[in-house]
């Protein structure tokens, strides 16, 4: 049994390890996909891992989410993959789908390297068109959770007769779940000489009996998390839809009070990006990532240190060792997936015992990653709200004031000045404060120096009950009567089942729409909140998969049941016919997904 302790301690004190991947065992195609994502050392998992997997043995691993499990079972894996075999050689269970899709993206990454791998995500609530037509064509790797394998193996659709390695990743909580018996069924269904390794934060009896029981003399690996981040930092995060995060990143710039900041995005693009629109806004921002030269890099950060740059925009990459003093703040533009990434992140914050600040933007469907960081790193992070338009004219007039409160100082030519407006009063016959006023404006050119308050959304009177209301006694929620509004060309009114009651407002449509269709800003026409629902134009000739993807989604935790609006009563009972079956929802639950009727082996909540 080998116990270790994770690196992941206080950002504020890192210390350099003196193995590398190399020193693993692992071949040249993973350490090239490894150094371009930028991992120079393993992590203590890994490091206890990795050989042991190579070395063929199966492993039981007690590791907490953010130790950088993932990468230690998916290495070596990727490591001696048979491209040339058609069926599955490997599976990975996970309880939720957000897991799944993490695991997968993980090993696209660490298989950039090599040619023709294919990873597949299986998970209920997609379609099963696109997993069989993947697992026709012939794929190396399944990631999926147990409900849709269970699915897969009854229809005969996945073949795991060929499969050479089994990882159960976070097997506590897919017990705590209720996949027990789904789990020992998969593990049944597959071949005897099959490697497995199991990563659980802690061990039950039930996970105990299921490693004597299926794991061949496993290598107990126990990682001591010492996953902390700096009782200095402060740790916020932000609810925001991922088109609006450049509003919000502008708003929270007007109301904190930030010396130098780091800002991380996820990819290189998004980097550039981010630095661009800030500089068309007059701040002063430079972005850094892998495609910036060494010699660019360590002038952008002089600048940084010297106060000629206050924002640098920079990728996980880019940013590791670094320690500018005036750093105040971090902003993780798109919130990092592991917790390792965070803790380094933050950390560029908050060194040697100052006071930092981090933020990050968490779009609706990330919430489950503060709950990890807040389970890894044992404190939690506060909800802030975006920062209102009052919250940012007070520190627009603030700052005036004080340059007004600069300016005075200079007496010389505030006495030179004031002469000037003496005679431009004398002769128009205008009142100083006018001549201030006007002055004011000239300096604030074209842009205001308040913003205009937010613009409520739209909202018809409700009529009243003896005149618009009709009766609800033959079982319809008809609700008041609504005009009949002709959407414009090319478009068409859509019907979705959240409205006034739900507190929805046009935003969190426009957000969510977006996110799970992929429609562009321009794809929205009129929008319509009711009391139990809302009407929303869209185009006509959406795809059929887009319009299955919008089926899926949620507002407020609620299906929307996205479906064309012909005017009639909606039916209280709920009798709604959406574009096809309305499947589970992406939080972290049992993953029915669309599963057939069959023969249960024990009872099952439908």
């Amino acid at each position: 049994m080998i116990e270790t302790e994770s690196p992941i301690e206080d950002a504020a004190a890192e210390q350099p390890a003196a193995m590398t991947f190399a020193d693993l065992g692992l071949g040249e195609a993973a350490l090239k996909a490894l150094r371009d994502v930028g991992y120079e050392t393993p992590s203590a998992i890994q490091a206890a891992t990795i050989p042991t997997l190579l070395a063929g043995r199966d492993v039981v691993g007690m590791a907490q989410t953010g130790t950088g499990k993932t990468a230690a079972f998916a290495l070596p894996i990727i490591d001696r993959l048979d491209v040339s075999q058609k069926n599955p050689q490997a599976l990975v269970l996970a309880p939720t789908r957000e897991l799944a899709l993490q695991v997968c993206e993980a090993f696209e990454k660490y298989a950039s390297h090599l040619r023709n791998v294919h990873v597949l995500p299986v998970y209920g609530g997609q379609g099963y068109g696109v997993q069989l037509s993947a697992l026709r064509r012939g794929v190396h790797i399944v990631v999926g959770t147990p409900g849709r394998i269970i699915d897969h193996l009854e229809k005969g659709t996945l073949d795991l007769s060929e499969l050479k390695y089994l990882v159960l990743d976070e097997a506590d909580e897919m017990l705590k779940m209720g996949f027990a018996e789904d789990v020992e069924t998969i593990l049944a269904e597959t071949p005897e000489t099959k490697q497995v390794a199991l990563f659980s934060a802690t061990m039950p009896a039930t996970i105990r009996r299921m490693s004597k029981q299926y794991l061949h003399d496993p290598e107990e690996i126990t990682v001591k998390s010492k996953t902390t981040t700096s009782s200095t930092i402060a740790q916020r995060y932000l609810i925001t839809a991922w088109q609006q995060k450049m509003d919000v990143l502008t708003r929270i710039l007007e109301v904190e009070n930030f010396d130098g900041m780091i800002i991380f995005g996820r990819t290189r693009s998004v980097t550039e990006e981010i630095a661009e629109k800030l500089r068309a806004r007059g701040y002063s921002a430079a972005a850094i990532n892998g495609d910036i030269a060494q010699a660019q890099r360590e002038k952008t950060v002089n600048q940084l240190k010297s106060g000629k740059l206050d924002i640098l925009v920079a990728t996980d990459v880019a940013a590791r060792g670094l320690d500018v003093e005036r750093i105040s703040h971090v902003v993780n533009y798109d919130i990092p997936t592991d917790t390792e990434s965070y803790v380094h992140r933050i950390g560029r914050t908050g060194r040697a015992g100052r006071s930092g600040d981090a933020i990050s933007f968490v779009t609706p469907k990330e919430r489950w990653l503060v709950k990890a960081i807040e389970k890894a790193t044992r404190q939690e992070l506060t909800e802030m709200a975006l920062p209102s338009v009052d919250e940012v004219n007070v520190t627009r007039l603030a700052r005036f004031d004080d340059r007004i409160t600069a300016a005075l100082a200079e007496t010389e030519r505030v006495d030179r000045f004031r002469d000037i407006v003496a005679h431009y009063v004398r002769h128009h016959d205008v009142p100083e404060m006018d001549v201030a006023a006007a002055l004011a404006i000239v300096s604030q050119g074209e842009t205001p120096l308040l913003l205009e308050p937010d613009p409520e959304p739209q909202r018809r009177e409700r009529p009243d009950r003896d005149r618009g209301e009709r009766s609800d006694r033959d079982g319809f929620d008809r609700g008041p009567k609504r005009e009949q509004r002709t959407p414009r060309e090319g478009f068409s009114t859509y019907r979705i089942a959240v409205g006034r009651r739900q507190r929805v407002e046009p935003r969190q449509i426009v957000g969510a729409l977006a996110n799970e269709g992929g429609l562009r800003r321009d794809d929205f026409g009129a929008i319509q909140i009711r009391p139990d629902f809302s009407l929303v134009e869209l185009p006509s000739d959406l795809p059929r998969d887009t319009l299955d993807r919008l089926a899926d989604t949620r507002i407020s935790g609620q299906l929307i049941e996205l479906r064309l609006d012909t005017g009639r009563p909606q039916r209280r009972d709920g009798d709604r016919k959406p574009f096809r079956k309305s499947y589970d929802d992406d939080r972290p639950r049992r993953d029915f997904g669309d599963r057939p009727e069959r023969k249960p082996r024990h009872k099952r909540e439908d």
